[in-house]
């Protein structure tokens, strides 16, 4: 019904707290205004951010707000402006974080330079797990790293979102790829590239590596400051976590290393190498489960156990 009217199905929160708080609501379609899209989302990933902020609140404060940045779908309809999409191209892409939320409808405007054209070769499932996670480890590995062909890097939580597509773009990259993950993981591990596994719960990842080039850290806390001291001289750890102990810093200058804390940026330039990854062979996203937007709290219960591997994609028919 909601492609013939003025109305869409939506996934709101009016508080927060635990998934509960999620309920299907009906909104207003928005219209795109100039150099923007109006994308009819057809698969929508889950994000730890989106599980953070429908408890917290975070960057968006208090709600109501509709969560979701992933984003994969048919073009609808193009604001004044818009050259690159028409009416009924195959999309896909990132709404800009954080305040660009609202891919968990039926609808969303998206800025035409967060898209690029979905590959053929992958379906919705697909298209809409990948953009959060593969642009941040894009943007990690490639533009504050700067990962070389035989450089040796670590990722951790490696079985996660962003870990599993970062050891696929750095192996793309030529890298050798260490891994942290629970035992149980480490065959998926290998499946994905990964050279070295080492199990964070048996093991001081500290004390097993060392000589390292680039660590993408994806956990924060204590591990970002430990995860300086097995680099090599002038390497670099890159946290995703944007927030962290000016310690993080202060031991880096000391050991004659970098620290960088980086926050995923909407890009399609981005988008588009990570369209030729996937349309290559060397990138796909693996899906730990799929839900219909009505069941959108599953999903995020699922999520907040923290043992998925890979990634929660949303279903929009």
């Amino acid at each position: 019904m909601s492609d013939v009217n003025n109305t869409m199905r939506a996934i709101g929160q009016d508080v927060l707290g635990g998934p509960e708080v999620l309920r299907e609501v009906r909104l207003e379609r928005p219209a795109p205004r100039p150099n923007e899209v109006l994308v009819r989302v057809r698969a929508a990933g889950v994000n730890p951010t989106d599980w953070k902020h429908r408890a917290t609140g975070g960057f968006l404060g208090e709600p109501p707000f509709v969560l979701g940045w992933d984003v994969s779908g048919e073009v609808a309809e193009t604001g004044i402006g818009v050259a690159a999409f028409r009416p009924g191209d195959e999309v896909f892409g990132m709404l800009p974080y954080p305040f660009g939320h609202g891919s968990h409808a039926e609808y969303v405007t998206v800025p035409a330079r967060a898209l690029t054209h979905k590959p053929a070769s992958i379906d919705h499932v697909q298209a809409g797990a990948l953009p959060l996670v593969s642009l941040t480890a894009w943007q990690a590995l490639t533009e504050h790293a700067d990962v070389r062909p035989g450089q040796r890097v670590l990722v951790h939580a490696a079985a996660g979102g962003v870990g599993h597509v970062a050891v696929q773009i750095a192996k793309a990259r030529g890298a050798y790829v260490i891994g942290t993950a629970s035992a149980g993981k480490h065959g998926f591990l290998r499946e994905i590239g990964v050279d070295e596994a080492v199990d964070y719960r048996s093991t001081d990842f500290a004390e097993a590596v060392r000589d390292i080039d680039v660590v993408l850290d994806t956990l924060g806390g204590d591990t970002s400051v430990r995860s300086l001291r097995v680099l090599r001289p002038g390497g670099v750890v890159v946290s995703i976590l944007p927030v962290g102990s000016p310690e993080f810093y202060e031991e880096a200058e000391r050991l004659g290393v970098r620290a960088v804390r980086m926050l995923v940026d909407a890009d399609r330039s981005g988008m588009n190498a990570v369209a030729e990854l996937v349309e290559s062979g060397r990138l796909r996203a693996t899906v730990a489960g799929t839900f219909p937007l009505a069941e959108a709290a599953k999903a995020h219960e699922l999520g907040d156990t923290g043992r998925t591997t890979g990634k929660l994609v949303l279903l929009v028919d």
